[in-house]
């Protein structure tokens, strides 16, 4: 198993279906620019499926599941059977996303990646448990390289899937205690950044706590000799990362290849989405933002990525939740877009 398709270009948008789009939404009767971002997602929509009137029925959610072993220094405040225990929340239907998904119709599959204790058969979850969870990367690299690869390729593989049951939309989610750790360290790694700029509350620490988490991280960098050192982003992930990270990360760029859309979830998400794209940069083109999470570093991850998310609404769960919860709105454009009459249409007069 190798690499090599990480760096294979991403597909090409529909200039002319962008085009298209952006020649209805001038004669829909309204104001131009009236409806405001929705006819950019629209119009974004229309680029990505190659019509001009685009449609937004069926998402896929993909949750990856694993446990990290910094855990081991006091960043959380769960413990990390919790990790397995919300894997089978998920596949009882009990947790959030599961909640969103059937709401909005969605194909939901939870793939454990690296729980710490074995889950036993669950509908709906895929076990491709690489091992029991991650290094602690406080004192050495999270994942060998033969672990990285085969996380990055578990991703590759969900998107994969994604698109052959004609997914219009892939939402990838995380579920890790610790994870928000991992992240904070590749994100501090990835922008040069400091440790306690980045590092959040995560499931609720206190101050005293936070600190203690960015303590953590800001040794690893040192250990890991990734402060202010230029590293390629695929040898970061492997020294800080987690494998439901890097299973984020590849099914990113895997999405982008097969012109796969892609709406991105909080921190974790945007962090793995940052990965995608300093891997491959043409996978930046495929993703849309759902949301800004509550978490400290997730404005500067979203800087460095250009983005704007579609909602603030404080969420900070995980779980590709806030995507989900910014689905309706994606499915809105369209219908406004396709549903409105145009002047002509209406008998309506245009502006002069």
């Amino acid at each position: 198993m190798d690499n090599d398709w990480l760096q294979q270009p991403c597909a090409v948008l529909h200039e002319a279906a962008r085009s298209a789009a952006l020649a209805r939404q001038e004669q829909l009767t309204k104001p131009p620019g009236a409806l405001g971002r929705l006819e950019d997602i629209a119009v974004q929509l229309a680029a990505w499926q190659g019509v001009a009137q685009p449609t937004l029925q069926r998402i896929h959610i993909s949750i990856f599941a694993a446990d990290h072993g910094v855990a081991e220094e006091g960043v959380s405040l769960f413990p990390q059977a919790v990790t397995a225990e919300m894997v089978r929340n998920f596949a009882r239907g009990g947790a959030a996303i599961s909640v969103l998904a059937r709401q909005l119709n969605a194909d939901l599959e939870v793939i454990n990646l690296g729980t710490v204790t074995a889950v036993e058969p669950l509908p709906g979850v895929r076990d491709e448990r690489i091992a029991a969870g991650t290094a602690n990367l406080a004192r050495t690299p999270a994942m060998t390289q033969a672990q990285c690869t085969e996380a990055l390729q578990a991703g590759r593989n969900a998107a994969v899937r994604a698109k052959h049951a004609d997914a219009q939309l892939f939402v990838g989610g995380e579920m890790g205690i610790a994870n928000t750790t991992s992240a904070s360290a590749l994100a501090c790694a990835l922008l040069g950044e400091s440790p306690h700029n980045l590092a959040g509350r995560g499931t609720g620490l206190d101050a005293a706590g936070v600190s203690h988490k960015a303590d953590v991280i800001a040794a690893a960098l040192v250990l890991h000799g990734v402060e202010g050192v230029r590293i390629e982003a695929q040898e970061i992930l492997r020294r800080l990362g987690g494998f439901e990270i890097a299973g984020l990360a590849g099914a990113y760029i895997a999405a982008a290849q097969l012109g796969l859309p892609i709406l991105v979830d909080g921190f974790i998400s945007s962090v793995a989405a940052l990965v995608a794209v300093r891997i491959n940069p043409s996978a930046r083109a495929w993703m849309l933002f759902a949301h800004t999470s509550a978490e400290a570093g997730h404005q500067r991850v979203l800087s460095a990525l250009d983005a704007q998310p579609l909602l603030q609404l404080g969420m900070r769960l995980g779980e590709g939740s806030g995507a989900a919860v910014a689905v309706p709105l994606l499915q809105l454009a369209c219908t406004l877009h396709s549903g409105m009459a145009t002047f002509a249409e209406a008998g309506v007069s245009e502006q002069h």
